[in-house]
């Protein structure tokens, strides 16, 4: 297996096909971003490339995030909570589901529900271009808390 230090992650990729320059802290920044898998703010961002270089301020890793979201490289999630999250551009679409009481975000993909926002848009005379849908809920007793990334994959 490759040394870790050899592998690109998906930003860095991402950066080069882009050509941005890629210093070694905003190398460290966008695997902390790429190994992400709960759309992390920039505070917690900040945490987890200090504990890899802790030269990396708070104020490179706003620089950095911005730079990437201006890019078009990561996605800027605003979920009510008082901080921006960030995910890297994802490669298909999907919507979010909020947990109000961990706030942990759950990416999950609906055809039902995206039937039903083109059809909102074709009544109302429109053609469907993008959307954005998040939604916020709370743990029904004894269910929710789902663990990973997508929550259950499709959604039913």
């Amino acid at each position: 297996m490759p040394s870790r230090s050899i592998v690109q992650s998906r930003i860095e990729r991402r950066c080069a096909e882009k050509g941005l320059k890629m210093t070694g802290q905003r190398r460290v920044i966008a695997r902390v971003l790429s190994e992400a898998i709960d759309h992390p703010d920039v505070e917690r961002v900040h945490r987890r490339a200090a504990e890899i270089d802790r030269r990396i301020s708070l104020a490179t890793v706003y620089r950095t995030v911005r730079l990437f979201e201006e890019a078009k490289i990561l996605e800027r999630h605003e979920f009510g909570q008082g901080r921006a999250r960030y995910e890297v551009v994802p490669d298909s679409h999907h919507d979010h589901l909020i947990d109000m009481t961990s706030g942990a975000v759950f990416e999950f993909h609906s055809e039902e529900i995206e039937r039903l926002q083109r059809g909102v848009a074709k009544k109302l005379g429109y053609r469907l271009v993008d959307h954005r849908l998040a939604l916020y809920g709370v743990p029904l007793k004894g269910k929710g808390r789902l663990t990973g990334r997508r929550a259950a994959g499709e959604a039913k």
